[in-house]
């Protein structure tokens, strides 16, 4: 049974560009974005639970995100979660509305922003290299064990860079994009 498997090589680095494009997603560029408050955990009825599971997060203007809390009695317990979340958001309570004004953002943050993006990219080229290794090897495996010829180990290794190249270029511009939005506001 040959080991490489071109369909599970792609899925894998379309999964480190996901993730990317996640991790990007949680960084503060100043202008509102309801996914700023995906890893916020609040504590409600004795356990730990996701934001989202207790209330709706939208972005009503461009600088400011409210907070629908569905039940009264977890409103304070919302306003603790988002404190303590450290997103340096200073939450104003208007009823079962948690309201969440933007800051502007410092020069200074704006470039550390700018560099973590930077990081987060390169930790996702990282993965993208790693499974390309690992398509590699197990090319030369399958070529050793005489399940493919030296032709179709070249040609395949062939496809696995192109592969790379795609997923890496896309990282790339997953990265400048969010750079682009951090730096210009």
């Amino acid at each position: 049974m040959a080991k490489y498997d071109k369909s599970d090589i792609e899925r894998r680095m379309q999964g480190a560009v996901d993730s990317l494009k996640g991790d990007l997603s949680g960084l503060r560029t100043g202008r509102a974005n309801t996914s700023l408050l995906d890893p916020v955990q609040v504590e409600v009825y004795g356990a730990m639970m996701p934001l989202s599971q207790v209330a709706t997060v939208n972005a009503p203007e461009p600088r400011m995100l409210a907070v629908q809390v569905w039940d009264k009695a977890n409103v304070m317990a919302v306003e603790k979660g988002i404190a303590h979340a450290n997103l340096g958001l200073n939450p104003m309570t208007d009823g079962q509305t948690i309201r969440l004004p933007m800051p502007d953002l410092t020069e200074e943050r704006r470039r550390e922003l700018a560099k973590l993006a930077g990081k987060y990219a390169e930790n996702a080229k990282i993965a993208i290299r790693n499974v390309r290794r690992d398509g590699m090897e197990a090319l030369k495996e399958d070529e050793k064990k005489k399940e493919i010829s030296e032709d179709d180990r070249k040609r395949s290794e062939e496809e696995v860079q192109k592969l790379t190249d795609k997923y890496v270029a896309e990282t790339d511009a997953a990265a400048a994009q969010k750079e682009k939005e951090i730096l210009t506001q």
